[in-house]
């Protein structure tokens, strides 16, 4: 939309005025020239979530000069309006349907854009902030809670969506591609990372100070402080860092503490990371951006393999039944970022969907079948009511592959540093 475009929140309705002589025609002359509805989500394929999306109103009128109120706040920047209903909520869903397609849709305003949101949830404003200052100088508007007359001289109403978790360098101004995405998101954690590495080493040698003053040996109080400041200083990135992306509840791996351990034999350092729905988005990327590889069972959270640097290996344990999704999903958009990626498709054994079946239930045999059924199989069979038991044997080869691919990676990269 461009020209005169006015919001008014309490009919759910974005107008566009266009002017016309007052010759010959009634001080309060409108004429509706076009009307549409527009629900702005992404997900226009899937009716059921659809349904539940609030409408828009978009009213092209020729009026009078003069004879439309006044605004009560005037923009100079366009808008982008679009909707944070639907899956909303998902991590998964908030990427794919929401923050890449905000991206694709926003990012040539170079930053001098408006966000307008409806269905606003304060909490995803709180969790998104530092990508969303990274597209726009300006604060998002509430839609149904600002009854204000906004008004723009440009608006895009709804977002643009490519492809699962990813931007289609062809559809996009400049050829950006999800690499660019990829190099927003470091720009929009790095600040808020700086802060928590600065209040570490603050704590960090404030428990120096501690032990220096209650120490009796100073030789001992000296030793503790070298020791200690190696500790904040030290690169921890001598071993290849391995993040374990662990679920509860649905398809957790019920030998996890195995995992960790024989990886950690193999020569990894490893983390086992829990995010939340509360985890700070911040933090999450700090110790993926900081690893070499990430495992994880296939499930929203893999949604996460955008935060591992380009080159990092990205293995994914694939329950029975979740072969599509997890390709389509996870391991076809982790290949277009650049990253190594591993699929690990469990047998039959390795669910806890074999203590269940018998052995010759299309459940274990063919889950294709299943799936066939509807969504509703899937889900119920596959995605609630499975867990993985690794056979530990069988997934070391993939973790030695990683662990050499590492490597070599590594060793390719001090050989191309200058001297």
């Amino acid at each position: 939309m461009k020209g005169d475009i006015r919001t008014h929140s309490a009919s759910s309705s974005v107008f566009l005025y266009n002017s016309r002589s007052n010759n010959n025609v009634s001080r309060n002359f409108e004429e509706e020239l076009q009307h549409e509805k527009i629900k702005p989500y992404t997900r226009k394929w899937e009716t059921s979530v659809m349904d539940t999306i609030d409408e828009l109103n978009l009213i092209s009128k020729k009026v009078n000069s003069g004879s439309v109120g006044g605004c009560d706040v005037q923009h100079d920047v366009p808008a982008v309006f679009f909707s944070n209903g639907g899956y909303t909520g998902n991590v998964y869903h908030e990427f794919n349907d929401g923050i890449v397609p905000l991206y694709i849709t926003s990012q040539h305003f170079k930053k001098k854009v408006v966000f307008v949101i409806l269905e606003y949830h304060n909490w995803w404003i709180m969790k998104y902030g530092d990508i969303l200052s990274r597209l726009s100088d300006f604060p998002p508007i509430n839609f149904q809670g600002d009854n204000r007359t906004h008004c723009f001289t440009e608006a895009i109403v709804g977002l643009r969506i490519h492809d699962e978790l990813t931007v289609d360098s062809s559809l996009m101004r400049g050829n950006k591609s999800i690499a660019d995405f990829r190099n927003l998101l470091d720009k929009a954690y790095w600040p808020r990372i700086k802060g928590l590495i600065r209040d570490e080493e603050r704590k960090a040698q404030e428990k120096l100070r501690e032990q220096v003053s209650s120490s009796e040996s100073s030789e001992a109080s000296q030793q503790q402080y070298i020791t200690i400041r190696q500790q904040v200083q030290e690169n921890p990135m001598k071993k290849p860092k391995l993040v374990i992306l662990s679920r509860s509840g649905s398809r957790a791996i019920t030998n996890e503490n195995l995992l960790v351990k024989m990886a950690k034999e193999i020569g990894f350092l490893v983390q086992v990371l829990k995010p939340d729905r509360t985890t700070e988005m911040a933090k999450i990327y700090r110790t993926l951006n900081a690893s070499d590889v990430m495992i994880g069972v296939h499930g929203a959270a893999m949604t996460h393999f955008l935060f591992l640097r380009p080159g990092s290996v990205f293995i994914q344990v694939v329950p029975l039944g979740t072969t599509w999704a997890a390709e389509t999903y996870y391991g076809e958009p982790a290949r277009k970022l650049g990253l190594k990626y591993i699929g690990y498709q469990i047998l039959p054994r390795e669910s806890t969907l074999y203590e269940k079946y018998d052995k010759n239930d299309p459940i274990l045999r063919d889950p294709t079948s299943i799936n066939k059924k509807g969504w509703e199989y899937t889900k119920k069979i596959y995605l609630d009511s499975q867990n993985v038991m690794l056979d530990l044997r069988r997934f070391r080869k993939r973790l030695h592959r990683a662990y050499e691919y590492t490597l070599s990676k590594s060793k390719l990269s001090l050989q191309h540093q200058p001297m």
